[in-house]
């Protein structure tokens, strides 16, 4: 027996769903987490007024959002970067680590130079780590044909083990050597602390400016150079980019190493603006390269979207946060977080496709 209902693709896509559809994406997922919060005899929109409270109410709330929402940001933009060519790219949360290597690297090597050129050294070497190590996911590809998903996945675990080993099972240059009982690794001069800019009473993370920068510029390479074109070309049909002599191998590569300087940039900034340390447990446990998912998700792969569902996204993780405790739901923000991934994905399947009602055929009659 035939579903009368079936999904017919969109030969045009209305313009209104490119704003309609992480709004709408938005409201579900809001509107489902308040039926979990109901059901375990929560009030939804008391719950979720404390959220916007301590999340976005206050200039002392908002400037504590920008800094959960930092690293969000540059994951969100390596994972649009990616997936904008097709490539899935999981492992933004590994590329973060080697960028957050990197970086602490260049913090100590170049410690007794002005801290411009400190910053500058910190950014280049997190985005060199970071791009690297997405590189081989790139090469395996364009080379083996091998799954990205698999490989890039496979490399967070990789990447992890080599953090813990810097810092817990070897006398690495990272390891400080006076660290006793529990080892730390060596902490940045204040040189080499990336200050944050004030406007008002607002404290913004220098290096949240720095997305906003590469939002712009990943923007502008995607929709107005010719590396753009080529990338969407092959990303709609490999076979008229190959007729048309486009060296696809090579933008693999590229489009992955580009992603995974943006993740890299992202631990620069983690070491520069907030830890001032390679911290291996920490930036694990923070989960910042998954997160980018849900950000490229829901901004639809738009670079500049990206910064504003950071800023949502940090604003949740503030709030949660924040108002830990045994009144508020635990695991709320995750659950939150999970939604809006069902709910972005399920959107832009609709985006894609529309849905349209079987025709049957009853007693000969079309119907």
């Amino acid at each position: 027996m035939q579903s009368p209902l079936r999904l017919e693709r969109r030969l045009t896509q209305p313009k209104w769903l490119n704003w309609g559809v992480p709004l709408l994406s938005l409201l579900g997922a809001l509107i489902l987490g308040g039926i979990v919060l109901f059901a375990t005899g929560k009030n939804p929109i008391s719950v979720y007024a404390r959220i916007v409270e301590r999340g976005f109410a206050s200039t002392d709330a908002f400037s504590r959002t920008l800094i959960s929402a930092t690293p969000f940001a540059f994951t969100g933009l390596a994972a649009s970067v990616a997936f904008r060519m097709g490539l899935i790219n999981i492992g933004g949360e590994g590329q973060l680590y080697l960028g957050t290597i990197g970086a602490a690297f260049a913090g100590i090597a170049f410690q007794d130079q002005p801290t411009a050129v400190i910053i500058a050294t910190m950014i280049i070497f997190g985005m060199l780590f970071g791009g690297a190590w997405a590189a081989i996911v790139g090469i395996l590809k364009a080379k083996f044909s091998t799954n990205e998903i698999i490989t890039s996945l496979m490399l967070n675990y990789v990447a992890a083990i080599f953090l813990d080993y810097l810092i817990f099972n070897s006398s690495s240059y990272w390891r400080d050597p006076k660290s006793y009982g529990f080892p730390t690794g060596k902490r940045l001069i204040k040189n080499a602390y990336w200050n944050d800019i004030s406007i008002g009473s607002i404290e913004i993370p220098f290096g949240f400016v720095v997305a906003v920068v590469a939002a712009v510029i990943v923007w502008f390479l995607y929709n107005r150079t010719r590396f753009g074109y080529e990338v969407g070309v092959i990303a709609s049909s490999p076979n008229a980019a190959r007729y048309a002599g486009i060296r696809a191998r090579w933008k693999i590569i590229t489009v992955m190493a580009l992603s995974g300087a943006l993740a890299g940039l992202g631990g620069a900034s983690d070491v520069g603006d907030f830890r001032h340390v390679l911290d291996a447990k920490g930036v694990q446990i923070s989960g910042y390269g998954y997160t980018g998912i849900v950000v490229a998700a829901l901004a639809r792969l738009n670079p500049l979207s990206a910064i504003f569902v950071a800023v949502f996204l940090g604003g949740l993780s503030n709030a949660g946060y924040a108002l830990q405790g045994p009144d508020f739901p635990s695991g709320l923000v995750g659950t939150l977080q999970g939604l809006i991934l069902f709910t972005a994905v399920a959107g832009e399947i609709l985006t894609r496709y529309r849905i349209k009602r079987q025709n049957t055929i009853a007693d000969g009659v079309i119907v």
